[in-house]
């Protein structure tokens, strides 16, 4: 290996979640900063009734879900 051209390796280096959880990793940077953790990623704390609705997408698929339901079938018709 060449010498010098390698980053300084960090085997403490602090990670710190939005939600305020903090642990720490192996890094080439000593501070990282990160908006979402397995502390609180739906994914992993089992909340993930939380959608986020763009432009009302999630209405209008249930409203179609709903009709979708409530229509009944019709029958075929016999041929004669």
């Amino acid at each position: 290996m060449k010498k010098e051209i390698h980053p300084t390796y960090f085997p403490e280096a602090k990670v710190t979640c939005a939600c305020g959880s903090a642990f720490t990793v192996g890094s080439t940077r000593e501070n990282i900063k990160i908006e979402i953790c397995s502390a609180c990623h739906p994914f992993f704390t089992g909340e993930a009734g939380k959608v986020l609705d763009v432009a009302g997408r999630v209405e209008r698929f249930k409203a179609r879900q709903s009709k979708a339901v409530a229509k009944p079938k019709k029958a075929p018709a016999k041929a004669k």
